[in-house]
């Protein structure tokens, strides 16, 4: 793992946040659907292609989580995001963000808030990161199954889903928490 740290603030809580984005769009995923036996349920499918993105962190110990849903990925993007999470830390502490290699994560453009240092997990590891499991939970608890009217409705849509799993801090802890991030925490 490559850091993008700096220096660590001595005598400070470190917070511990994961990061990632996921596609939220029209060409929508269908899931598993209960019905009885020997039926068909209908599900909706779209064959439109309109999406935004949705960036989401989490803080599993602390049971938090910061999110943006915007209509464009980016530099510009992950700039308010981080600005969205360096908010979310608690007075007085640092988080340490872990995320992936994207270009926009990695780009000498961003300007890291004071209290956020970097840590860039491995290539092709997405399994070290719990917000991909995040992002199960809100498609198949919110966003699955639905056809979406236009970019607002989807964004709509998307800030709802993050709102409902940030109002449930023991979800965010259950999904998570990940022994080899957190021992000593």
């Amino acid at each position: 793992m490559s850091a993008h740290t700096g220096h660590l603030p001595k005598g400070k809580p470190i917070e511990i946040w994961f990061q990632d984005e996921a596609r939220i769009g029209q060409k929508n995923s269908v899931v598993r659907q209960w019905a009885r036996r020997g039926t068909r349920p209908r599900q909706p499918a779209d064959q439109r292609y309109a999406n935004a993105w949705l960036f989401g962190a989490i803080c599993p110990a602390r049971g938090k989580a910061a999110g943006l849903a915007l209509p464009f990925i980016g530099t510009d993007s992950m700039q308010l995001h981080l600005d969205e999470i360096a908010r979310c830390v608690a007075r007085g502490a640092h988080a340490v963000l872990l995320l992936d290699r994207a270009p926009w994560h990695t780009t000498g453009k961003i300007r890291l808030p004071k209290n956020v240092s970097l840590i860039f997990l491995p290539s092709r590891a997405p399994e070290l990161n719990p917000v991909e499991n995040v992002w199960q939970f809100l498609r198949a608890n919110w966003l699955s199954n639905t056809v979406f009217e236009d970019i607002n409705h989807i964004i709509d849509v998307a800030c709802s889903a993050w709102n409902n799993l940030s109002a449930l801090p023991q979800t965010i802890q259950s999904i998570g928490l990940r022994k080899w991030a957190h021992t000593g925490q």
